[in-house]
């Protein structure tokens, strides 16, 4: 199955030293760039996180700080990764999850304003949920055929990269048309409806703190744009404006911007939310 792409692909994975978008660091970031024309560029790089590897990372990884002490930081290779991954759309197992937010937020650590919201982010794990619901072990034996302990060793960002690469492609070969009964089941080797799939909740930032929500008119029923879509609005959804569009709260409680700008939230929030704050200015 070649892809069926508009523009490049990065097909990526990181290893990092935690799961905190805000204090933890990638170590390691693997990625293979698949052109429209079906070429393949891979590259595999350490990363030094300018702290110390928590021995269970070592453990489940097994990189040491040995490993990324003379490696270049993030911000060091943000430059270049900003320009290789310039134009692409991404695909990761679980990336939509943990590796676009984390890679999102060392980017604007680096002070690069990457912005994924004009990309397509294809989730390998999500679709593999919705179709089959296990984990990547069980996703390379049941698309590829193979044991992934055969073929690799888990949890190297280098070695899951390859695998989720077969994983998705084994999924749009095994859900082409034409290939089963029943149409929910069917998978268009398309990068809008992979990425349309890979979605599980209608975040606007990565972390879901602001979500969409449909536009309901007076009637009750759903309010369409000019092309027939469903008109969305950003929300908050938490905290005790949780429901309410953003964009009246930030202009009705001036102060909640400068909360939230200077509490414990993700840059990527943050980032929504000054660009949400700039639209209504520009009214």
């Amino acid at each position: 199955m070649k892809l069926n792409l508009t523009r490049p692909l990065i097909v990526f994975d990181l290893e990092t030293t935690g799961l905190d978008f805000i204090r933890d660091r990638i170590i390691q970031i693997s990625y293979i760039k698949v052109s429209p024309d079906g070429t393949e560029e891979r590259e595999n790089l350490f990363v030094n996180p300018e702290k110390p590897i928590p021995h269970e990372v070592v453990e489940l990884t097994g990189i040491t700080n040995d490993d990324v002490k003379d490696a270049p930081t993030f911000k060091t290779l943000a430059p270049q990764l900003s320009e290789k991954f310039k134009g692409c759309d991404f695909a990761g197992y679980n990336s939509n999850h943990f590796d676009i937010p984390m890679l999102a937020e060392e980017f604007l650590r680096a002070g690069i304003d990457f912005d994924f919201s004009k990309v397509r982010l294809i989730d390998a794990q999500t679709i593999f949920h919705k179709m089959e619901r296990r984990n990547l072990a069980a996703a390379y034996k049941f698309y590829c055929g193979r044991k992934m302990e055969e073929d690799f060793t888990a949890h190297r960002a280098d070695e899951d990269t390859e695998a989720t690469y077969r994983v998705l492609m084994g999924e749009l070969d095994k859900y082409a048309p034409g290939m089963q009964e029943e149409p929910d089941r069917v998978l268009e080797n398309d990068m809008d409806c992979l990425a349309e799939f890979s979605k599980q909740n209608d975040n606007v930032d990565f972390a879901g703190r602001i979500v969409w929500k449909p536009l309901v008119g007076a009637d009750g029923k759903p309010v369409l744009d000019a092309d027939g879509k469903e008109q969305k609005v950003e929300v908050f959804n938490f905290g005790k404006y949780k429901g309410r569009p953003v964009a009246d709260v930030l202009r009705t409680d001036i102060g909640y911007y400068s909360w939230m700008m200077g509490g414990d939230f993700t840059f990527n929030t943050k980032q929504v939310l000054t660009r949400i704050r700039l639209r209504g200015f520009n009214k």
